[in-house]
């Protein structure tokens, strides 16, 4: 008698398994081949969030003037447009998506435009102490790595529903 329940115990791991199996297969099929994982999606969100969210309480707790406050803002929202630009003109130019090389070259300039302008705006700026200056930088360079990151994100997903 103890064999049979040894042998049912055996046939109900092995059903268990066999259902553990099936979801990891069902999961595998709801995200397409070369579509990020929510996990990537989402962490890829959350640093633009916190970087544009710091950059912006960063710029509303200064004690500069409003025409400074005005630049460093424009600077941030150049900075990202630009940095997506550039990624999805790199990106294109990888796929064989025709780039034009005005746009491609105007892309990579206002790029480094924006990092410029930026970079110039603190070491100049006498009204911000060095560690404001710090923050300022890297809440920054978040926004931008993180906004290219999204932006590769939804063309990744996009791209994997349209193959599969």
């Amino acid at each position: 008698m103890s064999n049979d329940n040894e042998v049912l115990l055996d046939k109900e791991k092995r059903n268990d398994l066999n259902v553990k199996e099936e979801r990891k297969v069902d999961r595998k099929e709801e995200r397409k081949e070369g579509e990020p994982t929510s996990a990537f999606k989402g962490a890829s969100w959350a640093a633009l969030l916190v970087g544009v969210a710091s950059y912006l309480i960063g710029l509303f707790n200064a004690t500069m003037q409003l025409n400074e406050k005005g630049f460093y803002f424009a600077v941030l929202v150049f900075g990202l447009y630009s940095a997506i630009s550039l990624q999805k003109a790199v990106r294109d130019k990888d796929e064989g998506i025709p780039v034009t090389n005005i746009y491609y070259g105007i892309s990579w300039f206002a790029l480094i435009v924006s990092i410029a302008l930026m970079a110039i705006g603190l070491y100049n700026a006498g009204s911000i102490i060095l560690s404001e200056k710090g923050f300022f930088s890297m809440a920054f360079v978040l926004s931008l790595f993180a906004a290219i990151t999204v932006q590769k994100n939804i063309r990744d997903t996009q791209r994997a529903r349209e193959r599969g």
